[in-house]
């Protein structure tokens, strides 16, 4: 992958992407191996990029497909991704997440089903509906029902831990 497409193409969603690989990852370790992933899949797939929507929108539906697929391998025991190091920006960013409740919130949201972690986090990026539907590839009327859903079983998991 050339720097320059990383600085330009990747670095700018770093924030995307981290948020996205920490809701389906327990350990630095397999968020770093997330982490490099999707930006394996950005860099291989860029080609495929049609502009039927933003990139930015494309980032999150690959992010997403990326972590879902690699939790699906891990769960199944088959693939042991390798560990490199990621660049000092991406590990200093990722800390952001050393804020306790915050932390809380990630491990309530892990609890919850792959494709709710999906739409609360498009929900917290503030999303519009469609586009939260785009990403996740549904209708954007179930969009509204299902985040009320989801907050209600989010604050029964909080309570939970409290």
């Amino acid at each position: 992958m050339s720097s320059d497409f990383y600085t330009i193409s990747i670095l700018p969603y770093a924030a995307i992407i981290i948020k996205i690989c920490r809701a389906y990852t327990n350990s630095q370790e397999d968020f770093e191996d997330y982490y490099q992933e999707v930006c394996l899949q950005i860099w291989r797939s860029k080609d495929n990029f049609e502009e039927k929507s933003e990139w930015s929108t494309w980032i999150y539906r690959l992010s997403l497909n990326v972590c879902l697929t690699l939790l699906k391998k891990k769960k199944n025991n088959k693939q042991n991704l390798t560990s490199d190091h990621l660049p000092q920006e991406i590990l200093e960013e990722s800390q952001i997440f050393s804020d306790e409740s915050l932390n809380q919130l990630y491990d309530a949201i892990r609890k919850l089903s792959e494709i709710d972690r999906a739409v609360i986090l498009l929900y917290l990026e503030e999303k519009s509906y469609q586009e939260i539907a785009d990403i996740i590839g549904t209708n954007p009327n179930n969009i509204g029902v299902r985040i009320k859903r989801i907050k209600g079983r989010l604050k029964i998991i909080l309570k939970q831990k409290a």
